[in-house]
């Protein structure tokens, strides 16, 4: 059974936001990553000052099992991007709420109304 954190909001494609002020903080959920196995690579080819919106793909987990999109919850411009997960790939795999992929100053805080709480995720998490 993966672990749900409370504290989170997440999306229906398993991405988890921390909200920090107006930075949202994203990563995998530890449903995700279990599903894909041994995450094997991390492929994030947006930059600082990139601009996402929110449902379109930011970049790709790969593992021994599968390859995944990585869709951002929000909009807003990139202003980190986790460069150790380059060298540490399975970081994800060993603390998926620990190892943040990408940060993103949200344009639109509105978007996040329609992201799950972890009680709604955890049903489709299951």
């Amino acid at each position: 059974m993966s672990n749900i954190k409370e504290g989170l909001l997440y999306s229906e494609s398993h991405e988890w936001v921390y909200v920090d002020g107006n930075v949202a903080i994203i990563g995998v959920s530890d449903f995700a990553q279990e599903e894909m196995g041994d995450i094997t690579y991390v492929d994030v080819p947006c930059a600082v000052d990139d601009v996402v919106k929110a449902g379109e793909d930011f970049g790709a987990l790969e593992s021994v099992k599968a390859s995944s999109d990585l869709y951002s919850p929000v909009s807003g411009t990139v202003v980190a991007v986790n460069a150790a997960l380059d060298a540490n790939p399975a970081a994800i795999n060993e603390d998926p709420y620990g190892a943040w992929i990408i940060k993103i100053e949200m344009s639109d805080t509105s978007e996040l109304d329609s992201l799950l709480k972890p009680a709604a995720y955890a049903q489709i998490a299951k």
